[in-house]
């Protein structure tokens, strides 16, 4: 096979296969619950099915031998000959990280080892290896005499009908050429010469198969190149025969057009710099709007409205490309919890809404590592066992609740739970007990403060340290992360009713909306989606706290940050103040200045400025002026405490 041809196809299967796999987890934990239905059943099996004739076209054995052992399992199951419990459920699951594992090495070319023969006996329905398929080999020639062994021909059905010998139903005993009923003979001739009846003939029907099943020499010899396929590998299937031109009417009332295809396979990297052509128009849009509102001209007004309205267009279009259904991302959580609560001896149910909720494809990978640590704070720290649940009056087994809506420019995803909740007196104790805080800070938190320790380094409730919990480093690394997305996290719970942590971030970071401030002659760009309000700091607002210079706003104190001593600039500090939401923290920065709402696209500095704190990247304002693009984390620094630069002096 041609080297570039193979590396294409490997590239394709990996694909197909990828998703497949992804659903799969899913399906196996919904077919856990509900081990009778059909249709998961069905779904399951017709995903080994696929990945195993994909793996067989390619010869890849250890993936077809495991496909192969996980179609036995199931192909009884769906006979209604045995119940798919945790037992064979744990040996699917099992299969289905090897399988993972399988693709992964092929992506990487590394070595792949034969699966392991403990767990082709756990998938065997009667607790025994079966004999392994066959390995693909080259197909010599037709026999002279027209004859096709048993195999081959049941191989045909397969192809045809899939292992089952009926679509969806149950595999049946295999299949001679005897004992062929004359429905599936004529579909094996409709497979041959297409869906509009003899080959070239676009008026003929297909004929009726003759009393004997006799088969001329060419449609005999078809069948084989069905079966081999052109390169002579089993399971490669023959290019389909050429569709007539113009179809006559006959044909078309005899079998349905095919389908359409109206989807295409798009490279990322050709997507991405779709995007950022699109987002270099977005600024080429702001400069002229700037110019058109300069000039005073009525025709370059009409002209950059025109252009404003088509990038608008063209930007939304580009974006709306980028764009996945939640439920990508949500798909993988309901294996974590299956085995997460088995291992703490648990009772959980899982339930998901919205996952229709589109979210930038990058956002989906990026908030994984977040919410897997959300869950196993759910399941550990929340769900209660079962007998404490019962004395409570509550079921046995707990809920947790994905969730997620879109509110504005701003994803929302929500992580609930029904288990004990969270008691602030306890927070506050444990966090002075870890040295987190002192008792002064503690006795002035408030319930929604005590709440957002759970997110500060080195703080733990769990009594003791085990793989799961009790080193204060989880939700940590959730703070840190949503954070670097320009994501906010808010708390609330109610003791004895259960908790949820609410986590928000934008709809996408390819085309960044920001307000635009003044802080001296620097321009800086803060995330809109991160900023609460705008207030005027008036005399005597400004007050010392714990070391730190905070104002007293709306009954809190705000912790106050001077972003001109920051980018340098000496003078008097500015009295606009731009309220951030940076996590879970609410951080008041000063600047002298605030010039609006702009959509910009934010450009890297260049190796020579990578790392320095607080700085995302630069754009270019609508006046053509260059703007630092400010990272939120950054400002904050990586503890969640201020820079040094940053504080304000009294």
């Amino acid at each position: 096979m041609d080297p570039t041809l193979d590396s294409e196809l490997r590239n394709d299967f990996l694909v197909e296969a990828g998703e497949l796999v992804q659903r799969l987890g899913e399906q196996l934990i919904g077919l856990e619950a509900s081990p009778r239905d059909a249709d998961l059943l069905n779904a399951v099996f017709r995903a080994f099915h696929t990945v195993k004739g994909g793996a067989g076209f390619l010869a890849i054995e250890p993936m077809v031998q495991l496909c192969h052992h996980a179609e036995d399992l199931l192909n009884v199951a769906r006979s209604g000959q045995l119940v798919i419990d945790a037992e064979r459920m744990d040996a699917l699951l099992e299969a289905l990280d090897l399988l993972n594992d399988m693709l992964v090495a092929l992506a990487g070319g590394g070595a792949m080892a034969m699966p392991p023969p403990d767990l082709l006996r756990r998938l065997s329905p009667n607790g025994a290896v079966a004999a392994p398929p066959a390995p693909p080999k080259p197909s010599a020639p037709p026999p002279a005499d027209g004859t096709i062994d048993d195999s081959e021909f049941e191989a045909l059905l397969d192809s045809l009908y899939g292992a089952g010998g009926v679509p969806g139903a149950p595999a049946a005993s295999p299949t001679t050429p005897e004992g062929i009923s004359d429905d599936e003979f004529e579909a094996l001739l409709d497979n041959l010469h297409g869906k509009s009846g003899a080959p070239g003939s676009s008026d003929a029907a297909p004929p009726a198969p003759a009393a004997s099943g006799a088969i001329n020499d060419d449609e005999f010899e078809a069948l084989l190149d069905n079966l081999h396929g052109k390169g002579g590998v089993p399971g490669a299937h023959a290019a389909p025969a050429p569709t007539p031109a113009a179809p006559a009417p006959a044909a078309a009332t005899r079998h349905a057009a095919p389908p359409v295809e109206n989807t295409v396979r798009v490279d990322t990297a050709r997507l991405d710099t779709l995007v950022r052509r699109a987002g270099e128009l977005v600024l080429v849009r702001n400069r002229l709007l700037s110019l058109a509102a300069k000039q005073g001209d009525e025709t370059l007004e009409l002209a950059a409205s025109e252009l404003d309205r088509v990038a608008d267009g063209l930007q939304n279009a580009v974006l709306g490309m980028r764009m996945q259904p939640v439920g990508r991302l949500f798909q993988r959580f309901p294996r974590i919890v299956r085995d997460l609560s088995r291992q703490l001896g648990k009772e959980v149910e899982l339930v998901q809404e919205g996952e229709d909720t589109d979210l930038d494809r990058s956002l989906v990978e990026a908030l994984a590592d977040p919410m897997v640590h959300l869950i196993r704070n759910a399941l550990d720290h929340g769900v209660e066992m079962p007998e404490e649940r019962e004395r409570a009056g509550k079921p046995r087994k707990g809920r947790v609740t994905l969730g997620a809506s879109q509110r504005g420019e701003r994803i929302v995803i929500t992580v609930s739970d029904d288990g004990r909740g969270m008691n602030p007196d306890v927070l506050r104790r444990k966090a002075v007990e870890k040295g987190v805080i002192d008792e002064a800070q503690a006795a002035r938190l408030t319930e929604n403060e005590c709440y957002e320790l759970i997110f500060r380094p080195g703080f733990s409730t769990a009594a003791v340290v085990s793989d799961i919990s009790g080193r204060g480093v989880g939700m940590d690394v959730v703070k840190t992360r949503v954070a670097e997305l320009g994501g906010m996290l808010q708390v609330r719970s109610k003791l004895g009713r259960g908790s949820t942590l609410e986590l928000a971030v934008p709809l996408t970071l390819a085309i960044q909306r920001v307000l635009m401030v003044r802080v001296g002659t620097r321009l800086l760009a803060l995330p809109l989606g991160n900023v609460e309000e705008v207030f005027e700091l008036a005399a005597g607002q400004r007050q010392q706290l714990d070391g730190r210079v905070v104002a007293a706003h709306r009954g809190r104190a705000l912790v106050l940050a001077d972003l001109a001593g920051w980018v340098g600039i000496e003078g008097p500090s500015g009295r606009h103040v731009v309220v951030l939401h940076i996590g879970h923290m609410r951080l008041g920065c000063l600047v002298h200045d605030v010039l609006g709402r702009e959509d910009v696209m934010v450009k890297p500095l260049g190796p020579l400025f990578e790392g320095v704190p607080a700085v995302a990247g630069a754009t270019v304002t609508g006046d053509g002026r260059l703007a630092l693009v400010m990272d939120l984390a950054g400002l904050a620094g990586g503890d969640g405490q201020l820079l040094p630069s940053l504080r304000v002096s009294a």
